[in-house]
């Protein structure tokens, strides 16, 4: 069975940060590229950030320079470091697992940033 978890979420101050977590079970973890997703109420889901298996990743433009996706395969974990929050990064952020025709999502955790 394929399960994806996530934690790290909660409410932070603008400016602030929170690092997300991802760890994968069921997969060979290493094989997959992982990415994070968030959606925010009222908003379809949009794509934040991706690693590939081999390491190259890729920012929606509005997140680079703020947010750093990572991996560690020797605990079958994606992180999200986030930084200089803003309120319209308030959502609930899910991660994903892909490799060719196979995808996997965890549940989500939620990210408030308010003040």
């Amino acid at each position: 069975q394929v399960r994806l978890v996530e934690s790290g979420g909660g409410l932070v101050q603008p400016g602030g940060s929170l690092r997300l977590s991802c760890t994968a079970s069921g997969i060979i973890f290493s094989a997959y590229a992982m990415g994070w997703y968030r959606q925010a109420p009222g908003k379809q889901r949009e794509w934040v950030a991706y690693i590939t298996s081999g390491g190259s990743i890729t920012y929606l433009v509005s997140v680079k320079g703020r947010f750093t996706i990572s991996r560690d395969n020797a605990k079958n974990t994606v992180y999200l470091q986030m930084n200089s929050l803003k309120p319209e990064d308030t959502a609930v952020y899910s991660c994903n697992a892909a490799m060719a025709r196979s995808s996997y999502w965890g549940q989500g955790t939620q990210v408030t940033v308010s003040s």
